[in-house]
């Protein structure tokens, strides 16, 4: 599938800790390129604090589902195109089905026929309760009508796009996520993890989790026009 309209609007749902203004500048360059609107779910790190139990996956969809809203008002397909990062990414997976979920059905499948996740932690040997949720009950792309789209980063730890923090720390995520240290990644979340059964698949290489972990990541200029001209070329 890949008939979407590349200019209608855009929801944006960060990453874990990682609050809007990181995001802002992805925002204003996708309406450069003539999307409709992009807007940025706001989730503070209290926020994301809280998604540790199901109440608080519930807040952060309850603002996904009511931006998603807002744009349709302005979508010329009626249709919006939702954009994840690492755990956001996993998140709209949960928030694409009909299933109840803490007394709500999203359905946001009925609304949104694009997911592009960035980094984001698919599968894992050892993932959180509600991420293992995701995956057992929303398997790959469990939606038919939506375009899933995986884009994974591949860093090199020797390289200058490697933060310090990337090289202390990616090895024991590798470890925890996919059981090995042994894996490409980036920084963070091995390659294979990020990259959704059956979804679309893009691997840019020399690109960080976040900024935190290299300077070029997925919202860098150079890295976000590749990743873009893939989803909707």
């Amino acid at each position: 599938m890949n008939s979407v309209d590349p200019n209608q609007p855009v929801v944006i749902l960060g990453g874990f800790l990682i609050t809007r203004e990181a995001y802002q500048p992805m925002a204003e360059w996708l309406m450069e390129q003539g999307v409709q609107d992009a807007q940025v779910v706001p989730v503070s790190r209290f926020d994301w604090l809280l998604t540790s139990w199901g109440f608080g996956w519930r807040r952060v969809l309850d603002r996904v589902d009511a931006l998603v809203n807002e744009l349709l008002d302005k979508s010329p397909t009626g249709r919006v195109t939702l954009i994840g990062h690492s755990s956001g990414g996993v998140m709209l997976r949960l928030y694409l089905s009909s299933q109840l979920f803490q007394g709500r059905s999203f359905a946001g499948a009925t609304q949104c026929d694009r997911l592009i996740s960035l980094g984001s932690p698919h599968q894992a040997v050892r993932a959180t309760p509600l991420r293992a949720m995701v995956d057992r009950c929303f398997p790959g792309c469990h939606e038919p009508g939506v375009d899933y789209v995986a884009i994974a980063g591949e860093l090199d730890l020797e390289g200058t796009n490697a933060s310090d923090f990337s090289r202390r720390f990616a090895m024991g995520s590798y470890r925890s996520i996919a059981g090995s240290m042994d894996v490409r990644g980036d920084g963070l979340v091995p390659v294979d993890s990020a990259l959704l059964h059956d979804a679309r698949h893009l691997i840019l290489p020399n690109t960080a989790h976040g900024g935190l972990f290299g300077p070029s990541w997925y919202a860098t200029p150079s890295r976000l026009e590749q990743w873009w001209l893939f989803a909707v070329g």
